[in-house]
């Protein structure tokens, strides 16, 4: 098999990355990445040094300062990575983003910029519970893969939240502020959970898809004096019922058809324009979303951009779920939450490198041939019909592990079958 393109692909994406850092700071960043996909224990610096400097050409020294002390931005990585993929994935027409909050854990009292916080995914309605490490705001962006199905998120922007600074909200202002700037030309949508709902009151050039409180307070648009009298012009018209209630008395539902996550589904919806005053002095588009069979709880959404089809506002949050997945692979596949580094800003850098190197991942997968964007379907599994990050990452590793076997033992070495049997073993290996 001639591996050439695929890791040439692999290296001209990760050179265009190296005007952000000193000459010794690109070397390092080559080796600890790539050390970083191979390593098969916990992505702490020393579990990843073996494979990053199996011969020990650098001192160690050199990669644990990488983090807290190394001359390179954030911004700028950042920001070469988003005009890499809008160029490749997001050419014309709208761009969509997604914005959420995750916990990377991590343990000790020293670590910059850890505090207590809700952790999401044990809490329950009746239970919060909470632990100690990072609460970072993530935005990525949502792409269509080639096959079709769930969308992808790619993170693109992160903020650390610390205690008494600035709030999530603020935070995510300032990543989507930035990306606006970066593209002043492009149309983009950002869509987030209910928590975000309060982003449709800021001054951002851009279209917010969200969940509307259940009882907000929400009132009817003002209707235009006939004849102009004193005083100045009413701001709201009437009050209406809360879309918990309004849901209650509706009757003229329309039926249509939704690609939730990647699938078709029918729900009854019913759209209309309110003003919910209490957040911004616009109109929004109230969406009110039920199930035919009942068998699901009726949900309530609403976009600053009161010319969308409500089939368009349900996919777009529906599609949101791809966020979620960014964080549970960066978590397990990448070990985004196991460097241990503590001090100044290498706690914050390598959550950002983790995130990063997801997106970096996905971009050389799809950027494959479809010959080459193979997986594996297991016997437990044989529906499996569309690859996922663990098969992404398995086709990078085989690829590195094939080259750095050939330039250890010979190019007659990664034709053996003995080496092809390792070569398998290895590319799952996490």
């Amino acid at each position: 098999m001639d591996t050439t393109n695929t890791i040439s692909t692999w290296t001209n994406i990760i050179n265009q990355f190296f005007l952000i850092f000193t000459v010794p700071g690109a070397k390092i960043l080559v080796r600890l990445i790539e050390g970083w996909i191979l390593c098969t224990v916990r992505r702490t610096v020393t579990g990843i040094l073996p494979f990053a400097d199996p011969a020990n050409e650098r001192a160690h020294d050199a990669y644990h300062r990488f983090f807290p002390d190394a001359r390179w931005s954030m911004a700028g990585l950042r920001r070469v990575l988003t005009r890499i993929l809008i160029a490749m994935f997001c050419r014309n027409g709208m761009i969509t983003l997604a914005l959420d909050n995750t916990l990377f854990h991590h343990s000790g009292k020293k670590v910059n910029g850890a505090g207590y916080w809700r952790d999401a995914v044990r809490s329950t309605k009746s239970k919060t519970i909470y632990a100690w490490g990072l609460n970072l705001v993530v935005l990525t962006l949502q792409i269509q893969p080639p096959w079709g199905g769930e969308p992808l998120g790619l993170p693109i922007n992160m903020r650390l939240h610390r205690k008494n600074q600035a709030s999530l909200i603020e935070l995510a202002e300032q990543m989507i502020n930035e990306v606006i700037q970066w593209f002043p030309k492009r149309l983009f949508r950002v869509v987030g959970d209910g928590f975000y709902a309060t982003l449709a009151g800021k001054e951002l050039v851009t279209t917010i898809i969200s969940r509307i409180q259940r009882n907000a307070e929400i009132y009817d648009l003002p209707v235009r004096p006939r004849n102009k009298g004193r005083g100045r012009p009413r701001q709201k018209g009437k009050r209406l019922l809360c879309p918990k209630k309004m849901a209650h008395y509706v009757r003229d539902w329309q039926k249509v058809k939704v690609r939730e996550r990647g699938k078709i589904k029918t729900r009854l919806v019913y759209t209309r324009k309110v003003l919910w005053y209490r957040v911004l002095h616009k109109p929004i588009l109230l969406v009110i979303s039920r199930d035919p069979e009942g068998k699901e709880k009726d949900d309530f959404f609403f976009t600053t951009d009161v010319t969308m089809s409500p089939s368009e506002v349900i996919g777009c949050f529906s599609d949101r779920w791809a966020i979620e997945d960014t964080f549970k692979n960066t978590k397990q596949f990448l070990g985004g939450q196991e460097p241990q580094t503590w001090k100044r800003r290498g706690p914050e850098r390598a959550a950002a490198l983790s995130l990063w190197l997801y997106s970096v991942v996905w971009l050389w997968y799809l950027r494959q041939k479809a010959d080459k964007r193979y997986f594996m379907v297991q016997p437990w599994n044989p529906l499996k019909c569309t690859p996922s990050f663990a098969d992404a990452i398995a086709c990078l590793r085989r690829e590195l592990w094939r080259e750095r076997i050939k330039c250890m033992f010979g190019v007659s070495a990664v034709h053996d079958k003995k080496f092809e049997f390792l070569l398998e073993a290895l590319a799952p290996a996490a």
